[in-house]
């Protein structure tokens, strides 16, 4: 039986209660049933009619056949949307970033012995914000620039001291050049680095190459700062042996020198309707973590030294993967309209750079912006790596197709050359038909995510999924 929290108190809930418990005792609630657990409890599962049926070649014996109505996970990253996709896209990337920390998925172990960072790159000042600090000696909390002790769920913390002062305009413009901030990064980096090298820029291509994964994050005042794990590779890519200059302090002087030096320069219109453009300087903020990665296989973040350990960081990126897009309670989707921001649950400081981004869409060359409102301004990719850095999204899910293509061969008993298939379905719809499925569904995500963290804890895996 699915395990429902409903407020019994609440009247709303007790008709919710009365619905669940008539769906649970329809007829065809098994099958249906069935349907969401193949999906993991999707929130939102597309609904696909056709058939499926395998077929002995020599005899033309039907060995298996589905056919009717099934359902297929949505595939969505944020767990504000669908929790079960999300999961499972959070899986991939732990798998993704730990390879190329310490091989796997096609990449060599050898990866684990190179000059490897872990780099937090952060966004510049827009004007003073409500913030809590904590005494490092004490843990007490220290007095914000208001006045006051902002407990952790403080909402005002992150939002701005004195919101007409604030330049928001500048926030969320940088917001929308922070892709091309770390594009520019990534080849400063390679010029430092073949400097330091004592190297010609156009030999470094010969000697070495820098592979990387990052991952964007929200802070609670609406900019992202990017978490990078940047290694130094042969110039084969993971499977070739760092060149002997490499080190990790030296890859630590030069991050901090790229970084320094990276700029994006833009003239942008005023927006004052007199065609005036006004030029901007985007750049890092000051501050900047780099911390050196461990060859470690402990679960703690950190090991004796203060050293990351691989296992550790891939799930801390893998968690922020999908947790990162939400945290400022951004919305799901584009808005539509101006009427869209108004109606969003969110901060006044969040909702301010919204109505800024829209309002800057509005302008010539800056029409992407009403695209990305609802993100903040910010229009990149949260998760993103270098070619060399490891293996694909695809190549993982391709991996994962082809185990239970390889289970049902095993379970049919025959090889792939005795038999054929027909496999053929179209679209018929998508997500649920009330909200007694809607919560149905999230009940049966919840008990196999319960169960998929029981079986690992007996496990001990480096991370919870």
């Amino acid at each position: 039986m699915d395990t429902l929290t409903l407020t019994p108190h609440d009247e709303a809930g007790e008709v919710l209660a009365d619905r669940v418990a008539a769906r649970l005792r329809s007829g065809d609630y098994p099958r249906w049933r069935a349907r969401v657990e193949q999906v993991g409890g999707c929130s939102v599962p597309i609904h696909l009619t056709g058939e499926f049926e395998v077929s002995r070649v020599a005899t033309g014996e039907t060995l298996t056949r589905r056919a009717g109505t099934v359902f297929a996970p949505c595939g969505n990253r944020r767990e504000s949307v669908c929790p079960s996709c999300s999961d499972r896209y959070a899986a991939d990337a732990f798998h993704l970033i730990r390879a190329g920390l310490s091989g796997g998925k096609g990449v060599p172990a050898s990866v684990a012995a190179k000059p490897r960072l872990f780099v937090t790159l952060t966004a510049p000042s827009f004007g003073p914000v409500h913030t809590r600090r904590v005494h490092p000696a004490s843990g007490e909390v220290i007095r914000c620039r208001c006045g006051q002790r902002h407990h952790g769920d403080d909402p005002r913390v992150g939002t701005a001291l004195d919101p007409e002062s604030y330049d928001y305009a500048g926030a969320v413009l940088w917001q929308a050049h922070a892709g091309e901030l770390w594009n520019r990064f990534t080849v400063r980096l390679r010029r430092e680095l073949a400097k330091a090298a004592g190297i010609r820029v156009a030999e470094f291509a010969g000697q070495a190459r820098i592979s990387y994964a990052k991952v964007g994050e929200y802070q609670r005042r609406g900019l992202v700062h990017f978490h990078a794990v940047i290694r130094i590779d042969g110039p084969a890519g993971a499977g070739d042996p760092a060149p002997a200059w490499a080190h990790p302090d030296l890859l630590t002087t030069v991050i901090h020198t790229a970084a320094a030096a990276t700029v994006v320069r833009r003239t942008l219109p005023t927006g004052t309707g007199d065609g005036a453009r006004q030029p901007y300087r985007f750049a890092w903020g000051s501050q900047l973590d780099t911390r050196t990665i461990a060859p470690a296989e402990a679960a703690a973040l950190e090991d004796d030294q203060g050293a990351i350990t691989d296992a550790a960081l891939a799930g801390y990126i893998a968690k922020y993967a999908t947790k990162g897009t939400t945290a400022t309670d951004t919305a799901d989707r584009p808005f539509r309209s101006e009427a869209d921001i108004d109606a969003i649950d969110t901060t006044a400081h969040h909702r301010l750079m919204m109505r800024t981004a829209w309002d800057l869409g509005a302008l010539p060359t800056l029409g992407y912006l009403r695209r990305w409102a609802h993100m903040l301004g910010f229009r990149g990719h949260f998760l993103t790596k270098s070619k060399h850095y490891s293996t694909r999204f695809g190549e993982l899910r391709n991996e994962r197709r082809l185990w239970h293509y390889q289970q049902m061969l095993e379970r049919l008993g025959v090889t792939e050359d005795e038999i054929t298939i027909v496999n053929h379905w179209n679209h018929a719809g998508t997500g649920y038909d009330n909200d007694a499925e809607r919560e149905l569904a999230s009940a049966i995500y919840q008990r196999q995510r319960e169960q998929r963290k029981t079986r690992h804890a007996k496990e001990k895996p480096p991370w919870n999924c």
